[in-house]
């Protein structure tokens, strides 16, 4: 399970090793703890958040994934008690061995809101009389960070990296469903001065070039085979993550460190 903040979080951050794992047989949960309602120059809330709404519907298809979002609005997440309760009871009906989220460190209040819930979440999911309409979970999932290049108060330190190389044109295409966000909102607001390119194809290189290495392969690989990675960082609220435990959670054939 990767617990982002908004609809295609996951895809980009988390997409190479959801679709490696998914073609090992894993279940993949999406989760957006907001409708992404903020993120555009020129559509209003109620209109994006249902075009997102149904690019995450298309992405699931896709990837074979199950998407979830959430109807926080954008831009106003906050870690309250009743925010946490919420992702807490959705965690205990899934029952995820794994959850990936943001580091606490990020420029985005939704992005840092979102690390925090997750967190928090993390040792109570096995105390029965907290949300004691769900049954609590036997044992708490294993929580890792992903990738970032935000370097105070702590720099990101990678525990696994994985080579997404073989598949970063399938990421790039699912990525692509999130077109209010990757060729319309990000062009804009980053802002990027390059063209959208007009055909799929090119749109799938232009894609790698600005979104193409989320993990900063040339910061961790020194393998020029190696073009495409994404990275995680234990989190230590967790359940505790030694070699065994991640042998059987990240197979060795996808982890390059």
């Amino acid at each position: 399970m990767f617990i982002g903040a908004h609809p295609d979080d996951a895809d980009i951050q988390f997409g190479g090793t959801a679709i490696l794992l998914r073609q090992l047989g894993h279940n993949i949960i999406f989760v957006s703890m907001t409708d992404g309602s903020a993120g555009h120059h020129e559509l209003s809330r109620t209109a994006l958040a249902d075009r997102r709404l149904n690019e995450t519907k298309r992405a699931a298809k896709f990837l074979d994934i199950t998407y979830i979002v959430m109807d926080l609005l954008d831009g106003e997440l906050v870690a309250d008690l009743a925010t946490r309760h919420k992702l807490m009871r959705l965690i205990r009906e899934q029952k995820p061995d794994v959850i990936i989220s943001p580091r606490p460190y990020d420029y985005h209040t939704d992005h840092r809101a979102t690390s925090v819930l997750a967190r928090d979440c993390s040792f109570l999911l096995t105390v029965p009389n907290v949300c004691p309409e769900t049954h609590a979970l036997d044992k708490s999932p294993a929580i890792f960070f992903h990738q970032d290049g935000f370097k105070k108060p702590v720099p990101f330190a990678p525990d696994v990296i994985v080579d997404i190389t073989p598949v970063i044109d399938r990421k790039m295409q699912n990525l692509a469903h999130h077109e209010s966000q990757v060729f319309e909102w990000l062009p804009f607001v980053k802002p990027i001065v390059e063209p959208v390119p007009a055909t799929q194809a090119d749109r799938i290189e232009w894609l790698k070039r600005y979104w193409g290495d989320p993990g900063g392969v040339s910061r961790f690989i020194p393998k020029p085979e190696v073009k495409h990675i994404e990275a995680f960082e234990v989190c230590e609220y967790g359940a505790v993550v030694d070699d065994e435990v991640l042998s059987a959670l990240f197979p060795r054939s996808m982890i390059v460190r």
